[in-house]
């Protein structure tokens, strides 16, 4: 009942705005010969912006009527806006994705805040959607506007986590380079280090499309060509991460663009791989490859190992690279999604940890019934491995801005995994049954793994 009485309100301003009835605003906009025509009092209502240049003069006046001047901004895009200050109705279901970062720009601009929230809430909710059907044009707006930087995280982590909606695609050949080195220097880029290497390649074909194909042909200037175009890229690379057949195959055809110590490096990798530390940020000190196997079958809630992982892990923290304090924590985890922590602990071949499938923002308790904790009483062998799966769910995750990671919790302040602000770990029971992880401990070394379905 009340809807209707303010809608037919909202209907007559809407009527007001297409009968131009005794306007006194004319907005020039950035197509010659196409104006708008509003009243003032109306956008100085609903609009700050409007409210201070009509007040202040910033507008001219010519025989009675404000003449505006808006050049930045399209006739299409202003015309919506102009519209929604009257009526309070837009409908981003029928633009497309550029289009609705027009009118959040216009929206912020105008200093319209309950439009530009909602638009920012449609665009997060249809993220995948706009960068998949126009994913060049999309990024390149979202990057060239400093307001938009919260939409811009949720762009990088998109792409991070659903990689082919750029990599393996023609639209890669186009990306800008800075926004190819962003990208590439995300520890939640979920692309191994071969379909990095691939992508790069054709990247930089497409950015010198005079040079040979094929590399075994050219010449001394083609050859100093690339490797300039190349060069800021290579130590985003995690060449020790590539299978030796596959640097065989594709990157040795190349390998007059990696510096010689590089190459070097990567062939005692090969040749004498004891003597070559893997890259800390895509591989453990701590599990193997059978760990990660069983973490995926207790994720996936099978009983026995799979052998086919549906999943990728990422080691995005480790505290004896990153730092062991709850901020050191924080800056590397969080807005990463679901984790995997994995610990040490000191004079024992213990491992113990937990599964995140949520994330580490904010504060507070988070509820899921999908996490788990874990020992292995002796990490080498993996018949050894416990879980616990969580009881209480409303109480399975504690996000604290001042604390490591938090599993479960009870009133009376304990957890069954606790790790203090200043690195301290302990473990009383609570939101998961007993699986013997000790009440108080030291470790060696804790790591957090990011979890990507693959």
């Amino acid at each position: 009942m009340q809807q209707k009485l303010y809608l037919s309100i909202l209907n007559n301003f809407e009527i007001l705005y297409n009968s131009k009835k005794n306007y006194d605003v004319i907005i020039q906009t950035s197509e010659e010969n196409k104006v708008i025509y509003a009243h003032s009092l109306v956008l100085c209502c609903q609009s700050s912006y409007f409210d201070t240049a009509f007040s202040d003069n910033w507008a001219e006046k010519e025989n009675g009527k404000f003449i505006f001047k808006k050049p930045n901004v399209s006739y299409r895009i202003l015309k919506i806006i102009i519209r929604y200050l009257y009526c309070g109705q837009i409908d981003l279901t029928i633009r497309s994705g550029l289009d609705i970062l027009k009118l959040l720009a216009a929206a912020d601009e105008f200093g319209i805040n309950t439009l530009s929230e909602y638009i920012k809430e449609f665009l997060i909710k249809n993220l995948k959607d706009f960068l998949q059907n126009d994913s060049l044009k999309f990024l390149e707006f979202v990057f060239q506007h400093e307001t938009f930087a919260v939409l811009n995280d949720y762009c990088l982590k998109t792409i991070c986590q659903e990689p082919m909606i750029l990599f393996g695609t023609d639209k890669i050949l186009a990306l800008p380079e800075h926004i190819l080195e962003t990208l590439l220097r995300r520890d939640d880029l979920a692309l191994d280090a071969i379909e990095v290497w691939n992508n790069l390649i054709k990247w930089v074909h497409a950015q010198q499309p005079t040079v040979n194909k094929d590399p075994s042909k050219w010449t001394k200037d083609e050859l100093t060509l690339m490797e300039r175009t190349i060069l800021k890229f290579i130590s985003l690379v995690k060449f020790y991460d590539i299978p030796s057949e596959e640097y065989y195959e594709e990157v040795m055809p190349y390998e007059d663009l990696l510096p010689k110590k590089l190459r070097n490096e990567i062939l005692k990798s090969y040749l004498a791989p004891g003597k070559q530390m893997k890259s800390p940020s895509r591989s453990s000190v701590l599990v193997n490859d059978e760990h990660l196997a069983q973490f995926a079958s207790w994720i996936y809630k099978k009983d026995e190992i799979l052998q086919k992982i549906p999943y990728k892990f990422n080691v995005i923290f480790r505290a004896s690279i990153d730092g062991n304090t709850a901020a050191d924590f924080h800056a590397k985890c969080n807005d990463k999604g679901a984790t995997i922590v994995v610990a040490k602990i000191k004079g024992s071949n213990k491992v113990v940890g937990g599964y995140n499938p949520l994330d580490w923002n904010g504060n507070g308790d988070k509820s899921t019934p999908d996490s788990f904790l874990f020992i292995f009483e002796d990490y080498n062998n993996i018949c050894t491995g416990r879980i616990g799966r969580v009881i209480r769910e409303s109480h399975a995750v504690r996000c604290l801005t001042d604390y490591g990671p938090l599993f479960g919790s009870y009133n009376r302040g304990s957890n069954d995994i606790m790790v203090t602000r200043d690195g301290k770990w302990s473990s009383v029971t609570n939101s998961y049954p007993n699986i013997n992880i000790p009440r108080n401990f030291v470790i060696d070394d804790y790591e957090v793994f990011q979890v990507i379905k693959k």
